[in-house]
């Protein structure tokens, strides 16, 4: 469907959804069996986690070794398909960085995936000739009136890994956000101050510090994603 950009799923099996149990296990309709499947999202995702939906998971890698028999990979509004794994973001932005799909990233030719700067763990450490740039994703489901917000509910891990992203402004390093709207309806994104005004406030306050934000939306069907195109942020 997408060329060679896209991360293509494993097989996918389809079901229902039933209900969430906690933040990591939901139940499944699998073939009129309810099957425990794993859901690597702590978000709320109320607006997708609805009981009824298709919903497409993926076979555990290791079934042996854990509780859940599938992940939940992507679930079906009805108007549109978005991923509900929380990982991806990070896949699907390192490759499109290695890709030199990122033109804004080109001039960092080294790429550090997990990079301890301050009191955060960020996503990416990039390193080039004018220096290093570290770089945070932020996986984004809820998508409303065209618009995707993040988060959907309180994050302090967010706030923090900002102030981290101005703390390497402050000692000469670039620093960046990318916001990846893990579905294809979103035609702008702004931060969900409702959800949580602290880290509304503390994005206005690193883009003012320098830190650079991103939002791209993902274009996906029942066997791949791609990171697509760059959207409007409005802060």
């Amino acid at each position: 469907m997408h060329g060679d950009n896209s991360l293509r799923y494993p097989p996918l099996v389809e079901g229902r959804f039933i209900k969430r149990l906690n933040r990591f296990a939901a139940l499944v309709d699998i073939d009129h069996r309810e099957h425990l499947v794993h859901v690597a999202n702590s978000g709320r995702m109320e607006e997708l986690l609805v009981p009824g939906f298709r919903v497409l998971l993926a076979p555990a890698p290791q079934p042996s070794a854990r509780k859940t028999t599938h992940d939940l990979a992507i679930v079906d509004t009805g108007s549109t398909l978005s991923s509900a794994d929380a990982r991806l973001p990070n896949r699907l932005v390192a490759e499109a960085i290695a890709e030199g799909r990122l033109p804004q990233f080109a001039g960092y030719p080294v790429l550090r995936p997990e990079s301890t700067f301050g009191e955060s763990r960020l996503d990416f450490r990039l390193d080039g000739p004018t220096g290093t740039c570290y770089v945070e994703t932020k996986s984004v489901t809820l998508v409303v009136d065209g618009v995707g917000l993040f988060p959907d509910a309180p994050t302090i891990r967010g706030v923090k890994h900002l102030r981290s992203l101005m703390s390497a402004i402050d000692q000469g390093h670039q620093a960046s956000v990318i916001f990846v709207i893990q579905r294809s309806d979103a035609n702008a994104f702004a931060p969900h101050d409702t959800a949580d005004p602290l880290l509304g406030q503390t994005l206005r306050q690193a883009v003012a510090r320098g830190v650079q934000a991103w939002a791209y939306r993902c274009h996906l069907d029942d066997t791949s994603i791609v990171l697509a195109d760059s959207i409007p942020v409005r802060l």
